[in-house]
């Protein structure tokens, strides 16, 4: 009976349109009291304590603010000038400038929205402006931002690094193929639908002018993950240097953003801390709290009995991700069913490794499905298209992303290659 009272509570608050932290809260804390033998609310407050009381917490915040200066400064244009440049002579140059300047970008900012909306805004106009497909660029903006989520570094896989206590390091050695894959497969087919368009001449003076003015820029990615997978920085260490260096970068060098600029950009990554940061305390909770039950346990012990397949059990999980990514924001999903599903992909023996990036870019499909895709609904609004519309321009890259998925679970040396490499 109180099984149902809760679930009734949940339809309520879902009735009132409340958001996901009050649900959690609200659940969190009559469980503590009502489910949970010698527990109460007190030992919620402990667990989010706890959880926040972490330093790799604090890379969160600091490439969330880096990212947030890149974009206020000039750091995005100058990159996309260097890969405009460079991809002049063939086909469909600009279409394709647009997909590597959103893989350059993702590995300085760690997010995709803030990818897709630096990048975004500076080629859309101007793939409109060279005659490029409404459609087509528009969908390859909102998906190449995506690749913000996978290529390292990411925040969501600090987070489910975090969550599911595996090497942060293993993760983000981990995106780089799948990142590469999916880049190449969005590269090759802007190209092959611009084929037809004539290249462009190549200017060798254009591409030295564009090097020599985002040099600055084009450091950063090397600094960071050089300095990761070298050992030199740890991923918090890693964030701070992102952090000072595209503050150094802007101020200093560019100096196209101004001191009285970073309020702004403050508010901005404080506001984005409001979402990310109660979730991750109170899912802790949670998990604390279905780890005690035993619930794991029971959870792999019935499954087992009906799936023999680590295969089945794998799909399963999968279409069981693709649907949760349509309906749940990816942080609030990784915090919630990472440590729900880690157990039973251990049970049939995967990789926890190549589990987190499975299920991220099952996340990273999710921005792009409704009804909840962040980077569809963002997109929708800072483009100034419909929601349909956007729907539809982002349709052929969620097949792409779909078939890229399938290759990453079924070929697990495109994300444990490097990591063995390195181990």
């Amino acid at each position: 009976m109180t099984a149902l009272a809760l679930v009734a509570l949940v339809v309520l608050l879902l009735v009132l349109r409340q958001n996901v932290i009050v649900i959690l809260i609200v659940v969190a804390a009559v469980i503590h009291t009502f489910f949970v033998s010698r527990s109460s609310i007190e030992f919620l407050i402990q667990d989010i304590w706890f959880a926040v009381d972490r330093e790799t917490l604090l890379a969160i915040p600091m490439f969330i603010l880096a990212g947030a200066v890149m974009t206020r400064g000039t750091i995005a244009q100058r990159i996309i000038r260097i890969v405009v440049a460079i991809t002049r002579p063939i086909r469909g140059g600009l279409a394709l400038a647009c997909i590597l300047s959103c893989a350059v970008f993702a590995a300085i900012s760690g997010s995709s929205v803030v990818t897709m909306l630096a990048i975004g805004a500076i080629m859309y106009p101007a793939l409109l402006k060279e005659g490029y497909d409404r459609k087509l660029s528009l969908g390859a903006i909102a998906s190449a931002g995506t690749l913000g989520i996978i290529i390292p570094p990411s925040i969501p896989l600090l987070l489910y690094g975090m969550s599911t206590e595996t090497s942060v390091v293993d993760l983000f050695l981990a995106g780089i193929g799948p990142g590469i894959l999916l880049t190449l497969v969005f590269a090759i087919y802007v190209v092959f639908m611009n084929r037809h368009r004539a290249p462009d001449a190549f200017d060798a003076a254009e591409v030295l002018s564009a090097l020599r003015r985002g040099g600055w820029a084009l450091m950063m990615p090397v600094i960071l993950l050089g300095g990761i997978y070298s050992g030199k920085f740890t991923p918090t260490e890693a964030a701070a240097v992102a952090l000072f260096y595209s503050l150094i970068v802007e101020l200093f060098i560019h100096r196209e953003m101004k001191p009285s600029d970073y309020g702004t950009v403050a508010l901005s990554t404080v506001s984005m801390l409001g979402v990310i940061l109660p979730i991750f305390a109170v899912a802790s909770s949670l998990n604390n709290v279905v780890a005690i039950e035993g619930m794991p346990q029971q959870f792999v012990s019935f499954i087992t009995q009906y799936v023999h397949s680590g295969w089945a059990m794998m799909l399963a999980i999968n279409i069981t991700l693709l649907l949760v990514g349509c309906i749940m924001e990816a942080f609030s999903a990784i915090v919630i069913f990472a440590p729900l599903f880690l157990p039973l992909v251990n049970e049939y023996g995967f990789d926890p490794v190549h589990f987190g990036i499975i299920m991220i870019v099952n996340l990273e499909i999710g921005y792009l499905t409704p009804p909840f895709g962040l980077n569809i609904i963002v997109g929708s609004v800072a483009f100034k298209e419909s929601f349909p519309f956007m729907i539809r321009a982002v349709l052929p890259y969620v097949i792409l992303m779909i078939l890229s998925l399938a290759a990453i679970v079924t070929i697990a040396p495109i994300s444990l290659g490097l990591v063995e490499l390195f181990r």
